[in-house]
C-alpha cells in the first residue's frame, strides 16, 4: 500500500514483500477474483481488483500500478506453488493501475472472494456512503466514503500494505481500486496506521473511481479494453 501526502507527496514500497516465491508451473488451474492475494515476480504481494474479460476475448484483471511494472509475472498466494499464472502487459504510473493477462487455462475466475462479489462496475457513490474494501492483509470491511480529493477519492475502510490494488465496493458493484493510505495534507500529519478494521480511529486510504481506470485503459486499444468482470 502506498503512504500518500497530498500537496507534498511521499510513498514507502507500495506492496508487502515475500521471500522464497515458488516458481513451478500451475498443474491444475487457480482460483482467482476481486480481493485474492496475489505475487508479483519481484516478490512483492498486492490483491487483485477484479477478474474478467476484455473485448478480444482475453482473461485480464487489475491491481494497483505500484506493484510491479509490464512484464512482472504473477502468481496466485493461496496457490503460490503452483507458480505464475498471468503476467502484467501494462501499468500505468499516473493513474497507478496494472493490467494483468492471465492464462486461461491456469486460472478460474469467479465473482466473489470471501464476502466481495463483483458483479459489474458503477460510479462511486457520494461522500458519506458506505463502501467497502478488501485486501489479502485486512480482509472485507466497511465504512464512509468520504468523497474526492484532488485527483483522489477517500474512504476510512481499514488497509495496510499488500491490500493496494484491492476492490472498492458499493453492494456488488465494483467502484473503485485501493491505490493506498493518506497521511497528511500539506501541514496536518494523518499518519495513524490501521491495525483492525474493528478499530475506526486511523488515517483515510485513497483509491482511483474504476471509471477513470477503465476509461484509460479503453483508450489504449491493448489488453483490458472494453472489459467486463466475469
Amino acid at each position: 500500500m502506498k503512504l500518500r501526502t497530498v500537496l507534498a507527496l511521499t510513498a514507502t514500497a507500495g506492496a508487502a514483500t515475500l521471500v522464497g516465491t515458488a516458481t513451478a508451473h500451475a498443474a491444475t488451474p487457480v482460483t482467482l477474483g476481486g480481493g485474492s492475494g496475489i505475487i508479483l515476480s519481484n516478490h512483492s504481494v498486492c490483491s487483485l481488483t477484479t477478474i474478467g474479460h476484455d473485448n478480444a476475448g482475453r482473461l485480464v484483471g487489475l491491481t494497483a500500478g505500484h506493484c510491479g511494472p509490464a512484464g512482472t509475472l504473477v502468481s496466485a498466494e493461496k496457490d503460490r506453488f503452483a507458480g505464475p499464472v498471468g503476467t502484467i502487459t501494462a501499468a500505468d504510473d499516473g493513474l497507478d493501475y496494472a493490467v494483468i493477462e492471465f492464462e486461461p487455462d491456469k486460472v478460474v475466475p469467479v465473482r466473489t472472494i470471501g464476502a466481495t462479489t463483483i458483479a459489474g462496475t458503477a460510479p462511486v457513490p457520494g461522500p458519506g456512503a458506505q463502501i467497502c474494501s478488501d485486501g489479502r492483509t485486512t480482509g472485507f470491511n466497511c465504512s464512509v466514503n468520504w468523497g474526492p480529493l484532488e485527483d483522489i477519492d477517500l474512504g476510512q475502510t481499514c488497509s495496510n500494505h499488500g491490500d493496494s490494488g484491492g476492490p472498492i465496493t458499493s453492494g456488488d458493484r465494483l467502484v473503485g481500486m485501493l491505490q493506498g493510505g493518506l497521511i497528511g495534507y500539506g501541514a496536518l500529519t494523518l499518519d495513524i496506521p490501521c491495525v483492525t478494521a474493528a478499530f475506526p480511529i486511523h488515517s483515510p486510504t485513497y483509491y482511483r473511481p474504476i471509471d477513470q481506470i477503465l476509461s484509460s485503459i479503453d483508450a489504449t486499444g491493448g489488453p483490458g479494453t472494453g472489459y467486463q468482470p466475469i
